[in-house]
């Protein structure tokens, strides 16, 4: 019975999904990432939304990508692909080459998803409703407007180049780390062209050995967290179709639209909330978290009990010793963070604005390291990530990483944000 009833539901989320082709769309391939520890017929009907969009004919995206440029195709380019690289739920990508002979991507947005993505967000109690039955348990009226407000800004491609430059800008020169330049005169509101990456789809490295498994894993956490800590920005879409593996070992940053900017005060809310959990300090956490507000005051549950549940979310770096990622571990993060069907602790617990994106490291990004099985003392990298601690190199891509510091890479533009 409890399986007919999973199997009902998770067809009901994907009709709904699947009628509303634009935000709830891509809401459904965000959360169709998130294999572990998802009900196995939700996982299965999710899982259809996760392949490559239907992509537009050749000849009309050529038209679009003219149109969204204002100039000829033969003014820009010396020839463009009409056969799609990657197509998603917003756009599709093209191979082309420029007039000066550089190999570039473009990318270039569907016509008319602008107006379906808005005709989807205005609808706020539908979208709430679905991303409620999508994640039984949590509360979505808080979550709503901070995703319009991101799933908007990724429909601008403008806004996306701009994300773009800033990491490349940041990572420029780094040893691990790529993010391809920005083609400025190819691209435009609906149009985005950028260097091509000849690289290896991210699955591959499933397949690797454990040590180059443990070398990517140790890549994403430092994009990760340093993006945080040190640049103050969060690519919110760790999926694998955003990364590439490039044939001189770096790994390819390659989608920006999802990215949220902090200012130092909401950095430090993480940080404190950090710092308190790794004091063992069960008073002094709750405190914080309720101030922070992702802990509603007043929850029936003593200190211990709240800084108990709250660990889990921290186990990689709650000692300094060597720990691997296991799909189990984010599997469990997964149901913890929305089931609350069986988790008491969860109905008192709260995602305000600020931590929406960030829940995509819980989810996203260490499910892509369970599958890895990926092998670190992570709490040795986060300490030289953290800005409080800026500890010295813990690893070979550690010192590597602090050369390129030393070089004067890792500077933020002084208009981040």
């Amino acid at each position: 019975m409890q399986a007919d009833l999973e199997r009902r539901e998770a067809e009901d989320v994907v009709a709904a999904l699947g009628h509303m082709k634009g935000a709830m769309m891509k809401l459904g391939q965000m959360a169709s990432y998130l294999d572990e520890g998802m009900p196995e017929p939700m996982r299965e009907a999710l899982a259809g939304l996760r392949s490559d969009a239907p992509p537009m004919s050749g000849d009309l995206a050529l038209s679009e990508i003219e149109r969204g440029l204002g100039r000829p195709l033969h003014d820009l380019f010396d020839h463009v692909d009409p056969e799609p690289i990657a197509a998603a739920s917003i756009g599709q990508v093209h191979r082309a080459r420029t007039l000066d002979g550089t190999e570039v991507a473009v990318k270039v947005q569907y016509p008319g998803i602008a107006e379906a993505v808005a005709a989807d967000l205005d609808n706020s109690e539908t979208l709430a409703m679905l991303l409620g039955m999508v994640f039984p348990g949590l509360d979505p009226q808080e979550l709503v407007e901070e995703l319009r407000a991101r799933i908007t800004e990724e429909l601008d491609y403008v806004n996306e180049a701009d994300n773009v430059r800033l990491f490349a800008d940041y990572y420029r020169g780094h040893p691990h780390i790529w993010i391809p330049d920005v083609v400025t005169t190819h691209s435009s509101g609906t149009v985005l062209t950028t260097e091509f990456v000849d690289g290896q789809r991210f699955e591959c490295a499933f397949d690797l050995p454990q040590e180059e498994r443990d070398r990517v894993a140790e890549i994403l956490y430092r994009f990760v967290f340093r993006s945080l800590n040190r640049q103050y920005t969060f690519n919110g879409d760790p999926h694998p179709g955003n990364y590439l593996l490039a044939p001189d070992g770096r790994v390819a940053f390659i989608d920006f639209g999802l990215v949220k900017h902090f200012d130092p005060n909401e950095i430090e809310q993480f940080a404190r909330l950090i710092r308190a959990m790794l004091e063992r300090n069960a008073r002094d956490f709750r405190r914080i978290a309720e101030e922070v507000k992702v802990l509603r005051p007043g929850a029936p549950f003593d200190d211990q009990e709240i800084y108990d549940w709250f660990a889990a979310y921290y186990e990689l770096i709650l000692d300094n010793e060597t720990m691997q990622v296991t799909s189990e571990y984010s599997g469990r993060l997964l149901y913890k963070t929305f089931d609350a069907r069986t988790n008491e602790i969860l109905k008192h617990t709260n995602v305000p604005p600020t931590f929406a994106l960030i829940q995509r490291i819980n989810l996203g990004l260490f499910s892509l390291l369970g599958r890895l099985e990926a092998t670190a003392n992570w709490r040795a990298i986060s300490e030289e990530l953290w800005a409080w601690t800026s500890a010295p190199p813990s690893t070979p891509m550690g010192e590597e990483e602090a050369a390129w510091i030393e070089a004067g890479g890792g500077v933020v533009s002084p208009t981040a944000g």
